[in-house]
């Protein structure tokens, strides 16, 4: 599997920064069929950066039910996959640099 095809987005949102700045990890969604290793070697790929460690999240879908009004809808969540890349002290990744 292609860097491109593991690594989906970087996740950015207030822990994500937390993280960022204070112990030098950045979050992604990765592919659900990516394990420790490729993630290692796809963030290493794509940022020229050297890598600590990776912690990977699995949240699984959901099933749902929506009332609107006398109706129920039934729906699901979609489960996704997140990786968390410690990365090597000196490195660092800049998704916004000047925003």
């Amino acid at each position: 599997m292609d860097y491109t095809q593991i690594l989906i987005k970087p996740l950015i949102s207030e822990k994500g920064t937390f993280l960022k700045e204070e112990t030098n990890q950045v979050a992604f969604f990765v592919n659900k069929n990516a394990n420790k290793l490729m993630v290692k070697k796809a963030v290493e790929l794509a940022f020229a950066v050297s890598v600590e460690a990776v912690n990977i999240v699995v949240k699984k879908p959901l099933a749902r039910v929506f009332s609107r009004g006398r109706k129920r809808q039934y729906g699901r969540v979609p489960g996704y996959k997140k990786a968390y890349v410690k990365l090597a002290p000196g490195s660092k990744i800049e998704f916004f640099e000047g925003v």
